[in-house]
């Protein structure tokens, strides 16, 4: 069964209208940047606060593999050693340690998602399904899920970073609004640096995708030190183009790093450091190179 990280409600930025996002946990890229790191594993991990841990040394009592130290005046935690299993976090009285990643069975979740139809009907809205990578989840689980919330006839979009079996596309596309597609670079090699894998089977799949007639939003993430140049925005443009992709719209979304601070808490590094945000005006030229290539509906940010 996958693995839910959360469930953002009254969201604006996932697609049309109010929606609520659901993160999967587990993706196949390891973009340097990733603002949810916290969906990259597939398995449950603990996250600890320990900048704010006050050295009391209450949750060793509940580490049984012995992955917690007290060092001075906090803890110091052997991520790799730890299990998840939580017990530590029932000591901490600050709620510094929690354990992140929850199985919903199909259900339960449906029950939860459609307690919002009213807000949905209004806005035009609906759920979308995020991650992590969603592509890559337990498929059975998945289909049953788009199945049931099409039955109550609420809108699905899915968010993917399109590295999948496209079988797996195929299997859910009538069950799916709009796919939120991402592309970050068109160059092969700068995409394996930076992402950790090839782009091959992203753009093989969001051909066969805009074949199959899917409704597609292309969204690219605009990062400084690695697409935020007119070269690869000019690339991305001509490859739609050339390919006769025409999503139903553009976002070019700006590079933040609000995410940067999870990283430590789960026993990881931030390796964006280097990144720059692009200044609106390079944003704007950005825009412009897609309504010069055609494209209409064109947006910065999300």
């Amino acid at each position: 069964m996958p693995i839910i990280t959360g469930i953002q409600k009254y969201s604006i930025h996932d697609g049309q209208g109010i929606r609520s996002t659901v993160f999967f946990k587990g993706c196949p890229l390891s973009c340097s940047w990733c603002h949810n790191p916290e969906t990259q594993n597939y398995q449950r991990q603990l996250s600890v606060d320990e900048e704010r841990c006050s050295g009391c040394g209450k949750c060793l009592k509940g580490c049984e593999t012995e992955c917690i130290q007290l060092e001075a005046t906090r803890t110091q935690t052997d991520f790799d050693k730890c299990t998840a299993c939580g017990d530590c976090a029932d000591y901490c009285y600050q709620n510094l340690r929690t354990v992140i990643g929850e199985e919903y069975e199909v259900e339960k979740l449906v029950d939860l998602l459609k307690r919002d139809e009213m807000f949905y009907e209004e806005s035009g809205g609906g759920v979308t399904l995020s991650g992590g990578e969603v592509m890559t989840q337990d498929m059975d689980y998945l289909e049953t899920l788009l199945k049931k919330l099409t039955l109550l006839g609420i809108s699905v979009n899915i968010d993917t970073c399109g590295y999948a079996p496209y079988v797996n596309f195929e299997r859910i596309l009538p069950y799916v609004d709009t796919f939120l597609y991402d592309v970050k670079v068109i160059d092969d090699q700068k995409h394996r640096h930076h992402m950790g894998v090839s782009n091959t089977l992203i753009l093989e799949n969001l051909e066969r995708l805009a074949l199959a007639g899917a409704s597609l939003n292309i969204r690219i993430p605009v990062v400084g030190s690695v697409n935020a140049n007119s070269q690869d925005i000019k690339a991305i443009a001509s490859y739609l183009g050339e390919r006769k992709i025409q999503p139903v719209q553009i976002n070019l979304l700006p590079y933040h790093n609000t995410g940067s601070g999870k990283y430590g808490r789960i026993g990881k590094e931030y390796q964006g450091e280097t990144y720059a945000t692009p200044a609106a005006a390079e944003m704007d030229d950005f825009a412009k190179l897609f309504t010069g290539a055609g494209f209409t509906n064109v947006k910065i940010g999300g």
